[in-house]
C-alpha cells in the first residue's frame, strides 16, 4: 500500500520508524511542520521526525499548512492509499482527508470519547485516573471526533510523568497501528461512531499553569509535579527567580514528616522522612510537598541538600 505518514515530535518517530520496516507498506512522504527558528542564535531547527526521515532517506515535505491548492496538489500526486497521522499538530482540511481511498489514520493518546483535544495525557495525570490507553481512529472535521478503529488500554500506578506515559502510549499505538492497518486498507474492519454523551475535551496548557498553588493539598501538587513534566513544570517564585521543583514527593501530614506543628502554606521547612528520602519541604494545606530536586533560574538542577548548602536561608523562607 501506498501511505503518507505526519508526524512532528520525537515520540512520533517510533511510529515513523516501525512504518518503514513494516512488509507491504511502501512509504512515499513524509510530512512535517516547516523548520523553526531556536535558541539564542535563533538556528532554524529540524522537527524530529524530519531528522528521522531524512536519515531513513524518505522523501520529506513541510508545507506550513493545506490551505494552499499547491500543497494539496502535492499531496494528491503522491497517490496515497492510507495516510497516518502521529502528533501532527495541524488539522486537515476535508479535501485532504478524501485523497486516500482508506482515510487518514490517528493515534490519539486517550480512550476515546473522553481526552480529546491537545492535552489528554497530562489530563488523565492531573485526574488522577487509574487507567488511560491510546486510541486508532478515523479522522473527520472534527478534533479527535472520528470513529474509532481500535483501542487498548494502559494501567496507570500513580508515578508516570506525562513525557514519559506520552511516548509510552504512542508506542502502544505503534503496535495498534501495525495490528490493524492491512485488516483496514483490506476493509475488513469496521470503525465505530463515538458517543458524544460520553466526550470530554482537553485545553492547551499555558506556562502559568505550572506556577504551584500552595493552597492545594501536598498529593495534588505532587501530580501536577508529573502531569507538567517536561512541560511546563511545577515552579515557584523564590527571591525574584524562578525555582523549578523537579523531582517531589507528598508527605500527608507533620507527623510523618517528624515535625511538631503543621507549617504554614509555602512555608519551607526542614523535614526528617526515611521513607520519602527527603530533608526539606513546603508546607501546603493539607500536607507537606517533600523537595528532592531543585532547578533554580539559569542553573542546573541539584539534590535539595545541595540546594540547601549553597543557600542555607531557604529553609524558614516563605514561597
Amino acid at each position: 500500500m501506498r501511505l503518507v505518514f505526519m508526524g512532528t515530535p520525537d515520540y512520533a518517530v517510533p511510529v515513523l520508524d516501525a512504518l518503514n520496516l513494516a512488509p507491504g507498506v511502501d512509504l512515499v512522504g513524509v510530512y512535517t511542520p516547516p523548520d523553526r527558528p531556536r535558541g539564542r542564535g535563533r538556528e532554524l531547527e529540524a522537527t524530529p521526525v524530519k531528522m528521522a526521515a531524512l536519515e531513513m532517506g524518505l522523501p520529506v515535505y513541510q508545507p506550513a499548512s493545506f490551505r494552499s491548492a499547491g500543497a494539496r496538489e502535492e499531496l494528491a500526486g503522491l497517490h496515497p492509499d492510507v495516510i497516518v497521522v502521529a502528533a501532527y499538530g495541524k488539522l486537515l482540511p476535508a479535501e485532504v482527508m478524501a485523497l486516500p481511498a482508506h482515510g487518514c489514520l490517528n493515534i490519539h493518546p486517550s480512550l476515546l470519547p473522553k481526552y480529546r483535544g491537545p492535552s489528554p495525557v497530562v489530563t488523565a495525570i492531573l485526574d488522577g485516573l487509574s487507567e488511560t490507553g491510546v486510541t486508532l481512529m478515523l479522522l473527520d472535521e472534527g478534533m479527535d471526533t472520528g470513529p474509532i478503529v481500535a483501542q487498548r488500554k494502559r494501567t496507570l500506578d500513580g508515578t508516570e510523568t506525562a513525557g514519559d506515559l506520552t511516548a509510552e502510549l504512542f508506542k502502544l499505538g505503534t503496535e495498534l497501528l501495525l495490528e490493524n492497518l492491512e485488516a483496514w486498507t483490506r476493509r475488513q474492519l469496521k470503525a465505530v461512531t463515538q458517543d458524544d454523551s460520553q466526550a470530554s475535551v482537553t485545553r492547551k496548557l499555558e506556562r502559568a499553569d505550572g506556577l504551584a498553588d500552595w493552597y492545594l493539598a501536598a498529593r495534588e501538587l505532587a501530580r501536577r509535579q508529573r502531569a507538567f513534566t517536561p512541560w511546563p513544570g511545577l515552579f515557584t517564585q523564590w527571591q525574584g527567580k524562578s525555582l523549578r521543583l523537579t523531582e517531589v514527593v507528598a508527605i500527608d501530614g507533620p507527623g510523618s514528616a517528624g515535625l511538631g506543628g503543621s507549617p504554614a502554606p509555602g512555608e519551607v521547612i526542614a523535614v526528617s522522612d526515611d521513607d520519602a528520602g527527603v530533608s526539606v519541604g513546603v508546607g501546603t494545606v493539607d500536607g507537606v510537598l517533600g523537595l528532592k530536586t531543585v532547578q533554580l533560574e539559569g542553573r542546573r538542577a541539584v539534590s535539595a541538600d545541595e540546594f540547601l548548602r549553597g543557600y542555607p536561608d531557604f529553609v524558614g523562607s516563605r514561597f
